[in-house]
């Protein structure tokens, strides 16, 4: 007798633990690893749906308990093996339930039916069919002269035609059918998300710089050499025609490629390009496809049809048997990073998920995130520079203008002098700009527009959050402060929360520059399956003058004729109630200043701040990624934040304030309590270093959807430290008063709470 490990396809951390169950015999065949089963559940028996995620020829207890599977569904998607081993890996590596691990590695929830297309075709011999239709017409019988007429002429009809346009009914298909004139073909048709193109064989000459890493890569491939390279390119320097050459070879050896791209708004350009080099043979996927086209493409990836797939972190998942490399496109965005459980990183992932099929991964980015730069100085990463724009691109000019300077003139506008001047000389010129503003940028912090000082915590050096109650709050250790009328460093009453959208900017504009054709890119506009798309192939096209949006449009994208980009405040982003602020300040004015100049013009960026002298910015400004690096991995060993030092954030959640902030306090006790632990099977702190705790306190969104949220964050320089604290909070059984609290784990978070 053979049994079956069960996970259930319910969330819920009781019953995180698999079932076994007895496989009938009928079912030997289709129960594999990863099969989709029904089986009973409970003392009901209710009939529910799970996964196998192991099989034994030896029962874990009595027999006669042990319940048989109900059904193996022939339809029913089956994962690959080594992804369910990933998604153990996912569990224990980052926390959460087997079950959501399992619908991590998913990416396609359900079957969905095919679509086939039906052929009619002749069976008889033309002799044989002539005399047939000659019977017809003695007998009169119209509608079977007719088909057969068509089938003459040509033999092989489409039945939706036959039906359609030729009138004839579906019962006297069935006839002719019946009495052997004809034969009826069903083919599987796949609901295809990419539009044929013409495809292009265009021969893409590559500098010595480019042509370096792409030969060392491929001798490493062919001797069988398996690593993670970081490709630190300039925006602009050819990394897309490096992975283009790359992809060749891998597919040309029979293995397939996974290409994460951080945006979907990325997805028309990237597929445009890729399509025009390797035709039918790519698809993509992701969470704008129907739930039709995303089951056919999980299909075509399992049957070998396809050779490369496209698309964001989930992606990262395409059920290819063959894998032979990953490429992370602009590996910095925090995009990458899950924020629903399993929290993963897919660059992570990535790396665990090639080293278990034996692939290849390429990270790629011109900022690279200071995780990815921090192991490629160490030697984990094997780093090339790409320090050159391709063809004959320089990089653009950059303008950095001091807001304070712009109100002592009395410029009240949110265009400063230089942005308006060169926007007017662009438009005459017919020469297209791109606006960014940050729109969900953190409007909650406090700045002063005479100065540009920032209210900051003066614990953990991030900016506090203006609330509707009066107060600055801190949301990593609770320290608050109430608001202040006038600046504290030099008296100004022009001190408030920061902050104003992109629908505004969109107002402005058209009020400044009457005439101007203007575009608007953020959440709100491409809503739609496709917006994305349309907005972006106007811009292309030059339907537009200027383009104004949110971080979508500076990531990736390639306007020859844009030759300014102009960055309303870079301050959005610069005091963000997060570590990371500096860093994401640096990757987005930089990322944003590489859209201009990519064309055969010179491009010009303006960058307008309240604080110019920022090394974010002044690094940005310079696109010098070192002097940046340097500055901030200076400030994260002082305050012991990634990657210096590694954090694990515990949300505490409860539809009770108090019940959740009893439960933090508990857990709280429970960390410490192993801290001392002398039980070597529990968690003992290495005496070397030790473990920082802030908290616990409400989290920066203290209640969402009626539940309360409190925040533990943990640091520690060992990851693995960090991860033996999250697998005993995981095992300890809570008191009965603390029943439907939640917990979540995240390690080194990219967001606050």
């Amino acid at each position: 007798m053979v049994y079956a490990d069960v996970i259930v396809d319910i969330s819920h951390e009781n019953l995180d633990k698999s079932y076994q169950y007895a496989v009938p015999d009928e079912f030997i065949s289709k129960a594999v690893i990863g099969a989709l089963v029904e089986i009973p559940f409970g003392r009901g028996n209710r009939t529910i749906k799970g996964y196998i995620v192991g099989l034994s020829a030896t029962p874990k207890f009595d027999v006669s308990l042990i319940k048989p599977l109900l059904n193996v569904p022939s339809n029913g998607l089956v994962i690959e093996s080594h992804l369910i081993h990933l998604a153990y890996w996912i569990k224990d590596t980052f926390g959460a339930t087997m079950n959501d691990a399992l619908k991590t590695v998913i990416p396609v929830k359900r079957t969905v039916k095919n679509v086939e297309k039906r052929m009619i075709h002749l069976i008889l011999s033309q002799d044989m069919a002539k005399e047939k239709l000659e019977e017809f017409h003695k007998k009169h019988n119209v509608a079977r002269a007719r088909l057969l007429e068509e089938l003459l002429k040509e033999n092989g009809l489409d039945y939706e035609t036959a039906v359609n346009k030729l009138n004839i009914s579906r019962q006297t298909i069935k006839a002719l059918e019946e009495q052997k004139i004809i034969e009826i073909v069903s083919e599987t048709i796949y609901r295809n998300p990419i539009k044929r193109k013409e495809i292009e064989n265009q021969k893409i000459v590559l500098n010595e710089e480019q042509q370096k890493i792409i030969d060392e890569v491929k001798q490493e491939y062919d001797l069988g050499i398996r690593n993670t390279y970081l490709i630190h390119g300039i925006t602009g320097s050819g990394k897309t025609e490096v992975y283009m050459e790359l992809i060749e070879h891998v597919i040309s050896q029979g293995r397939q490629v996974i290409m994460l791209i951080p945006e979907i708004a990325l997805t028309f350009q990237t597929v445009n390009r890729f399509y025009k080099r390797f035709g039918d043979r790519i698809s993509i996927m992701n969470s704008r496809l129907s739930a039709g086209e995303r089951y056919d493409q999980y299909l075509r990836a399992k049957n070998n049809e396809i050779d490369i797939i496209i698309g964001p972190r989930s992606a990262l998942f395409a059920p290819f048997s063959n894998l032979g490399l990953i490429i992370i496109d602009e590996e910095h965005e925090g995009s990458y990073k899950s924020e629903t459980p399993p929290k993963y990183h897919a660059r992570e992932v990535a790396i665990q998920r090639a080293a278990m099929v034996g692939a290849s991964v390429i990270l790629g980015s011109a900022t690279p995130s200071l995780e990815a730069y921090y192991k490629a100085l160490e030697g984990e990463y094997k780093l090339y520079q790409l320090n050159i724009r391709a063809g004959q691109g320089i990089l653009p000019r950059v303008h950095i203008v001091d807001l304070r300077e712009e109100l002592k003139k009395r410029n009240k506008s949110i265009f400063s002098e230089q942005l308006k001047s060169l926007i007017i000389d662009r438009l005459n010129k017919k020469q297209q700009i791109m606006l960014f503003i940050n729109r969900r940028g953190y409007a909650g912090f406090v700045s002063c527009r005479s100065c540009g000082h920032v209210m900051k915590c003066p614990h953990c050096d991030v900016s506090l959050t203006s609330h509707n109650n009066g107060h600055l709050v801190c949301h990593y250790c609770g320290y608050h402060e109430p608001m202040t009328d006038n600046c504290p460093a030099c008296g100004s009453r022009f001190i408030a929360a920061f902050g104003t959208g992109t629908q505004k900017v969109e107002e402005l504009i058209k009020k400044e520059f009457p005439g101007a054709r203007v575009l608007r890119m953020d959440m709100d506009t491409t809503s739609n399956k496709n917006s994305h798309e349309k907005i972006l192939s106007s811009f292309a096209n030059q339907e537009a003058d200027i383009l104004v949006g949110t971080q979508m449009i500076v990531k990736g994208h390639d306007f020859p004729n844009v030759t300014l980009v102009g960055i309303i405040a870079a301050d959005l982003s610069l005091y963000a109630s997060d570590y990371r602020a500096g860093e994401r300040t640096f990757q987005l004015l930089t990322q944003a200043a590489g859209r201009a100049g990519r064309g055969s013009e010179p491009g010009e960026v303006v960058i307008q701040t309240y604080n110019p002298e920022h090394y974010s910015i002044v690094a940005a400004g310079r696109n010098d990624y070192k002097e940046f690096y340097k500055e901030e991995m200076t400030f994260r060993k002082l305050m012991e934040y990634p990657p210096a030092s590694h954090i694990l954030a515990i949300l505490i959640t409860s539809k009770e304030d108090e019940k959740a902030k009893n439960y933090a306090y508990f857990l709280l006790k429970v960390i410490n309590d192993l801290k001392t632990s002398n039980d070597n099977d529990m968690y003992r702190i290495n005496e070397e270093n030790q473990l920082g705790i802030i908290g616990p306190t409400k989290a920066y969104l203290s209640k969402a959807k009626d539940i309360f949220r409190w925040i533990i964050y943990v640091k520690h320089i060992d990851y693995e430290e960090l991860k033996d604290i999250k697998n005993n909070l995981e095992k300890i059984e809570s008191p009965i008063e603390f029943k439907g609290v939640g917990v979540q784990f995240d390690f080194d978070p990219m967001n606050g709470y």
